[in-house]
């Protein structure tokens, strides 16, 4: 049984987002990178499940600028067997990749699609459901929990009203959240092992995709900062402020 995991290089975590002067972005000049959390969290599961003998091979794969190849040998460090890299210096939109991602489900053909459910620097939260409306494949969002065993994935998943269960029929894919596990500690020794370990470069149009952004940035802002807070007298003027400074009815 195949896993495959899709990782994507974003900001880190640690860093504070810059806005360019011009408006058209964020600062990337001389940031760090790293891979995205929940996608890291994903390739926990997927090495999980490979250890406990359910799965065979975790093919982990990204999409975006030659220096993504150091995102993927992050995932081979954790413990991914080989990976794909397809390379492209467009601004890939979430339905591009999705597109990448089921033509690669075509040629890999893999029981289990696992990613997280959103990257932290845009959290457009997409990706996994555009790629299992493309694949035709069931899909399970937010997963807190993911069982495999006799073709099925029961997956646990947090919604609104509390926690509900889910059965899907493999293939699928898998979007993980916060609590579905917690990525383990790369040492050096596996770094180093990452290193030998396959990783295959594609072009988009190796896999017949077209990925011309379809969605145009207009302008990117700092968030307003807040106003400093007041001191009221007594509940019946709280009440007022209420009503006609905050809007609450």
């Amino acid at each position: 049984m195949k896993i495959l995991v899709p990782v994507k290089r974003v900001i880190d975590y640690n860093v504070k987002v810059r806005v360019r002067p011009d408006g058209a972005g964020v600062d990337i000049a001389n940031v760090r990178m790293s891979m995205n959390p929940f996608d890291e969290i994903a390739v926990e599961e997927a090495v999980r499940q490979k250890e406990a003998g359910v799965a065979t091979e975790v093919i982990a794969v990204s999409a975006g600028v030659t220096q993504a190849q150091e995102t993927l040998r992050t995932a081979l460090a954790i413990g991914a067997d080989r990976a794909i890299l397809i390379e492209s210096n467009e601004d890939l939109q979430p339905l591009a990749v999705a597109k990448l991602l089921k033509a690669l489900i075509d040629r890999e053909q893999p029981s289990l699609v696992i990613l997280g459910k959103q990257a932290i620097h845009d959290d457009s939260n997409q990706t996994g459901q555009m790629l299992a409306a493309l694949a035709g494949l069931p899909q399970a969002t937010f997963a807190s929990k993911v069982v495999v065993g006799d073709g099925m994935a029961t997956v646990s998943r947090e919604v609104d009203g509390g926690a509900e269960t889910l059965s899907l029929k493999l293939p699928a894919v898998v979007t993980t959240d916060l609590r579905l596990n917690e990525p383990r500690y790369v040492t050096l020794p596996n770094i180093m092992k990452a290193k030998k370990k396959p990783l295959e470069t594609l072009k988009p149009e190796d896999l017949g995709v077209d990925v011309s952004p379809r969605l145009k940035m207009l302008k990117v802002g700092e968030p307003p900062k807040r106003s400093a807070g007041v001191k009221v007298a007594d509940v019946k003027t709280l009440a007022e402020k209420l009503k006609t400074e905050a809007k609450v009815l």
